[in-house]
């Protein structure tokens, strides 16, 4: 059991931080019941606190039922574990910077609150009038399926279709390497029961989507980062940190990367790969933005042939948070162990999403959509970087597609004050550390700029920033 230095804590007595130290250890899962803590001497040299502090700490934790002692033999977790929980694994967080508080606000249904920090598009942006289209279709339909269970690889002609949109990405998946599942998230947390033990180490992209520190510390996985460049992750870190660490996986979005917005280039890919296999390294390539491209950038999975590349993709950004349709594209020999994962986990996605995608791309519909979708995009990223700018933020980079802007606020700005004076003026921002798992974009906050239509965006975000460099 590793313990903190007490000292370095800011609040409570040292027989509180010590006492609080251990039940952290324990509710993170980092050690068990009938495993014996360190010795009292041990304990307090570690946490720097005399072995008095310790001794009574201890006695506190035995009279709570936390521990046991036993007489000549020493101190012992007592009972069973707690029930998990997701804040226990990590270091505390600002509120303003912790992904789970953040994701909270963005979803929660508060109508008066403005959100250029959450990630998916306003309702008015989505094709709500088809969709409402296909749902009258379907209840008409006698023979479509309205009530039963998927079959377990997903819906035959909605994989034969994805086969063949991949392909144009240059990525050949043959329909029985594709599983259809509910979203993106699901399809990671399949792919990591899949492929990763509690304890193994997982790499993601500083800064990355920041659900995915929350998932990977679900699964009691550690966690290690690689900068990210506009052009992919930086090279000379991603092989140092291979040779250090031995990363089971790597997690990335290498087209419309979030939240920089950056695409990965041919020359990064190829030296990603040729450094994967070398150190039998797995990625995930989270694909979900793919359809706001105008061009197709390299893809992962196009180079390795999903040898050691799994491509995974959904319909919620672009189509419908609320139906629920992903996938994942994997060597074949593969497949039917996700199914079964897929089963144990879920029994069986819903057919009635599968369907409702499949009407939707089958007509023309989806194509019309984002084709006037990606010049909206177009025509509200020039605006709103104009905007930014003009109040002190500055792109990191100009993105060639998506919704996602990266900016730098002034040096003097701390990104998650910013953030806390927002949401006091009605507005959910996304501060950059919350996306960073080495806490290193403290001066940068990502913006989406189809939820920036309001005009009282701009004023509040200023205003907000304002009464930051105030504090």
């Amino acid at each position: 059991m590793t313990l903190s230095n007490a000292n370095s804590s800011s609040s409570g007595t040292l027989v509180e931080k010590v006492m609080g130290a251990i039940q952290k250890q324990i509710a993170s899962r980092q050690t068990a019941p009938g495993v014996k803590l360190p010795s009292i001497r041990n304990t307090a040299k570690r946490m720097r606190v005399s072995k008095s502090t310790v001794v009574d700490a201890y006695e506190r934790l035995v009279a709570e039922g936390i521990i046991l002692s036993r007489p000549g033999s020493g101190f012992y977790i007592a009972g069973h574990l707690p029930p998990f929980s997701l804040t226990d694994t990590g270091p505390s967080l600002d509120p303003a910077i912790d992904p789970l508080w953040l994701t909270r606000q963005s979803l929660d249904d508060q109508k008066q609150l403005l959100k250029p920090g959450c990630g998916w598009l306003p309702d008015t942006w989505m094709p709500e009038a088809d969709i409402r289209r296909f749902l009258r279709q379907m209840a008409r339909d006698p023979s479509a399926n309205l009530t039963h269970y998927s079959s377990p690889h997903g819906l035959p002609a909605l994989r034969q279709l994805l086969s063949r949109r991949l392909a144009d990405k240059a990525i050949q998946a043959h329909p029985t390497q594709i599983v259809l599942t509910e979203s993106g998230t699901q399809s990671i947390d399949l792919l990591c029961r899949f492929l990763t033990e509690p304890g193994d180490v997982v790499m993601i992209d500083d800064p990355c989507y920041f659900n995915f520190h929350a998932l990977l510390r679900a699964h009691r996985i550690k966690i290690v980062s690689v900068p990210y460049s506009p052009t992919g992750p930086d090279l000379a870190v991603f092989e140092q940190t291979l040779k250090e660490n031995s990363p089971r996986l790597y997690i990335t979005n290498s087209a419309i990367h979030n939240p920089t917005g950056a695409t990965l280039s041919p020359t990064t890919a190829h030296r990603v790969l040729k450094l994967a296999e070398r150190h039998d390294l797995l990625i995930i390539e989270d694909d979900i933005f793919a359809d706001f491209e105008h061009e197709p950038a390299p893809r992962l999975a196009a180079f390795d042939g999903l040898d050691r590349v799994i491509h995974i993709g959904s319909f919620s950004k672009t189509l419908s948070a609320a139906v629920r349709c992903g996938f994942i594209a994997a060597r074949k020999d593969w497949i039917e162990e996700i199914v079964d994962l897929k089963l144990a986990t879920s029994f069986g996605g819903g057919s009635f999403s599968a369907e409702l995608t499949l009407s939707l791309l089958n007509d023309g519909a989806y194509r019309r959509h984002m084709s006037g979708l990606r010049n909206r995009l177009a025509d509200a990223r020039g605006k709103v970087s104009n905007q930014l700018q003009a109040i002190g933020l500055t792109p990191w980079l100009e993105p060639k597609a998506g919704m996602f802007l990266w900016c730098q606020l002034p040096e003097n700005l701390d990104a998650a004050d910013v953030a806390r004076a927002a949401i006091t003026n009605g507005m959910v921002l996304a501060p950059g550390n919350a996306f960073s798992i080495t806490q290193s974009a403290s001066n940068f906050l990502r913006f989406n700029v189809a939820q920036m239509s309001d005009v009282s965006t701009m004023p509040l975000i200023e205003k907000s920033m304002q009464q930051a460099q105030n504090r």
